[in-house]
């Protein structure tokens, strides 16, 4: 301790204070937000409050589908109008199962999405697909056809690119496996029967199930789409695997190569 002033007095007064304890200075409470403090913080919490409420009170029937996607939205970006993102989002796909099913990159070509937001996007759609293949998992295929359309339309509508599918069945016609073999361009997708065939093998499978997309959104047999189907039924025939169908997946609906009596 340095004594500046060499007086007693000032001497016994500086060692006086210097030895008393100071006291903590008191840090005033936090103030507790309001509501409209709040909106300052993110002017856009009213209009999400609304939407959530009118999901909690009525479910997704009561939101447009660009409402929903907002709410999905909401969580990448939490301090931005996701609203119109989201109208520009299904402007550029055309419709909600779209832009879920849309490539990352042609995602990320919209103004206000970026990777992370991308990444969620196709988490959900994720998701939705795990969701929906419950439904098709360890129960006899055959008996749950609806289920497997869904599943398949889940999977692959939405597609940019063609997907060659294959559903591996055991002899109950319970799913084994569930594999994309090829993906392809646009409008084809390579396929070979003697792939398919080992695959088959592999799996122990007794039966198959073909499913491909098309990405033109009309699931109407192409004469090679027949072509190919025959060749993999002739493959495959002799060691007793059997192609219960080829499902042919759109964006507006399907078509069953069975069903038309095209195998």
């Amino acid at each position: 301790m340095t004594v500046q002033n060499n007086e007693d007095g000032d001497e016994r007064a500086l060692f006086f204070a210097e030895s008393t304890p100071q006291q903590p200075a008191i840090t005033p409470a936090p103030v507790a937000q309001t509501s409209k403090s709040a909106s300052k913080t993110n002017p856009n919490s009213g209009h999400r409050d609304r939407l959530r409420q009118r999901f909690a009170n009525a479910g997704e029937r009561a939101l447009a589908d660009y409402e929903l996607l907002e709410m999905l939205l909401f969580r990448s970006l939490p301090r931005i109008d996701t609203k119109p993102i989201a109208k520009a989002l299904i402007a550029r796909f055309g419709s909600f199962g779209e832009v879920l099913g849309a490539d990352p990159a042609l995602l990320m070509e919209v103004k206000g999405v970026k990777e992370a937001t991308a990444l969620d996007l196709k988490i959900v759609a994720a998701a939705a697909r795990t969701m929906i293949k419950t439904n098709v998992q360890n129960r006899e295929v055959l008996s749950s056809w609806n289920a497997v359309l869904d599943y398949c339309t889940a999977a692959m509508a939405f597609e940019n690119k063609e997907q060659f599918r294959i559903l591996f069945l055991d002899k109950k016609n319970v799913l084994i496996a569930d594999e994309v073999q090829q993906t392809g361009t646009v409008d084809h997708t390579p396929v070979y029967p003697r792939e398919v065939l080992k695959r088959a093998l592999e799996l122990s499978a007794t039966a198959i199930i073909l499913v491909h997309n098309h990405p033109s959104g009309d699931p109407t047999p192409s004469r090679a789409d027949i072509t190919m189907t025959k060749q993999i039924i002739e493959a495959i025939k002799p060691l007793g695997i059997t192609v219960h169908d080829h499902i042919i997946i759109g964006k507006s609906g399907h078509a069953s190569m069975r069903g038309m009596q095209l195998i």
